[in-house]
Protein backbone atom coordinates (compact mmCIF):
# COMPACT_ATOMS: atom_id res chain seq x y z
CA UNK A 1 0.00 0.00 0.00
CA UNK A 2 2.92 2.35 0.72
CA UNK A 3 4.05 1.97 -2.88
CA UNK A 4 0.61 2.96 -4.16
CA UNK A 5 0.50 6.03 -1.89
CA UNK A 6 3.96 7.06 -3.11
CA UNK A 7 2.94 6.51 -6.74
CA UNK A 8 -0.19 8.65 -6.37
CA UNK A 9 1.80 11.34 -4.55
CA UNK A 10 4.40 11.25 -7.32
CA UNK A 11 1.74 11.63 -10.01
CA UNK A 12 0.16 14.56 -8.17
CA UNK A 13 3.58 16.16 -7.76
CA UNK A 14 4.26 15.76 -11.48
CA UNK A 15 0.89 17.35 -12.23
CA UNK A 16 1.62 20.36 -10.01
CA UNK A 17 5.11 20.71 -11.50
CA UNK A 18 3.58 20.66 -14.97
CA UNK A 19 1.20 23.44 -13.87
CA UNK A 20 4.20 25.49 -12.74
CA UNK A 21 5.93 24.85 -16.06
CA UNK A 22 2.85 25.79 -18.04
CA UNK A 23 2.35 29.02 -16.09
CA UNK A 24 5.95 30.02 -16.88
CA UNK A 25 5.53 29.05 -20.51
CA UNK A 26 2.36 31.13 -20.80
CA UNK A 27 3.99 34.12 -19.10
CA UNK A 28 7.23 34.02 -21.09
CA UNK A 29 5.70 33.17 -24.47
CA UNK A 30 2.85 35.62 -23.90
CA UNK A 31 0.51 32.70 -24.60
CA UNK A 32 -2.33 33.57 -22.25
CA UNK A 33 -5.23 31.19 -22.28
CA UNK A 34 -7.93 29.82 -20.06
CA UNK A 35 -5.71 26.82 -19.48
CA UNK A 36 -2.97 29.08 -18.07
CA UNK A 37 -5.50 30.68 -15.74
CA UNK A 38 -6.73 27.24 -14.65
CA UNK A 39 -3.13 26.13 -13.99
CA UNK A 40 -2.52 29.28 -11.92
CA UNK A 41 -5.73 28.74 -9.96
CA UNK A 42 -4.80 25.11 -9.30
CA UNK A 43 -1.44 26.27 -7.93
CA UNK A 44 -3.10 28.92 -5.78
CA UNK A 45 -5.48 26.28 -4.44
CA UNK A 46 -2.62 23.93 -3.68
CA UNK A 47 -0.79 26.76 -1.94
CA UNK A 48 -3.83 27.53 0.18
CA UNK A 49 -4.16 23.89 1.24
CA UNK A 50 -0.47 23.72 2.13
CA UNK A 51 -0.72 27.01 4.07
CA UNK A 52 -3.74 25.72 6.00
CA UNK A 53 -1.68 22.63 6.83
CA UNK A 54 1.06 24.70 8.47
CA UNK A 55 3.31 24.74 5.39
CA UNK A 56 3.44 20.97 5.07
CA UNK A 57 2.05 18.80 2.31
CA UNK A 58 -1.27 17.38 3.49
CA UNK A 59 -0.45 14.03 1.93
CA UNK A 60 2.17 13.48 4.64
CA UNK A 61 -0.63 12.40 6.96
CA UNK A 62 -1.81 9.91 4.34
CA UNK A 63 1.70 8.46 4.14
CA UNK A 64 1.88 8.09 7.92
CA UNK A 65 -1.59 6.51 8.03
CA UNK A 66 -0.22 3.69 5.86
CA UNK A 67 2.99 3.33 7.87
CA UNK A 68 5.28 5.39 5.64
CA UNK A 69 7.28 7.65 7.94
CA UNK A 70 9.49 9.01 5.15
CA UNK A 71 8.48 12.38 3.72
CA UNK A 72 7.89 12.24 -0.04
CA UNK A 73 10.75 14.57 -0.99
CA UNK A 74 13.09 12.58 1.27
CA UNK A 75 12.79 9.79 -1.29
CA UNK A 76 14.89 11.97 -3.63
CA UNK A 77 16.59 14.58 -1.45
CA UNK A 78 18.49 14.69 1.83
CA UNK A 79 16.20 15.53 4.78
CA UNK A 80 17.36 19.16 5.06
CA UNK A 81 16.79 19.84 1.35
CA UNK A 82 13.48 17.97 1.45
CA UNK A 83 12.17 20.35 4.13
CA UNK A 84 12.96 23.27 1.83
CA UNK A 85 11.33 21.74 -1.26
CA UNK A 86 7.77 22.89 -0.55
CA UNK A 87 8.60 26.52 0.34
CA UNK A 88 10.99 26.80 -2.61
CA UNK A 89 8.49 25.29 -5.05
CA UNK A 90 5.81 27.56 -3.59
CA UNK A 91 8.00 30.58 -4.23
CA UNK A 92 8.75 29.44 -7.77
CA UNK A 93 5.03 28.92 -8.41
CA UNK A 94 4.19 32.31 -6.89
CA UNK A 95 6.76 34.06 -9.08
CA UNK A 96 5.36 32.35 -12.17
CA UNK A 97 1.83 33.40 -11.27
CA UNK A 98 3.04 36.98 -10.70
CA UNK A 99 4.76 36.97 -14.11
CA UNK A 100 1.60 35.66 -15.74
CA UNK A 101 -0.51 38.31 -14.00
CA UNK A 102 1.93 41.04 -15.04
CA UNK A 103 1.83 39.87 -18.66
CA UNK A 104 -1.96 39.73 -18.55
CA UNK A 105 -2.15 43.28 -17.22
CA UNK A 106 -0.34 44.64 -20.29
Amino acid sequence: MIGLVRLIHGLLSAFFLSCIGFVYYAAIADAHSRLAIVAALILLGEGAVVALNGGDCPLGTVHRRYGDEKAFFELFLPPRAAKLAIPILGGIAGLGIALLAAQSAR
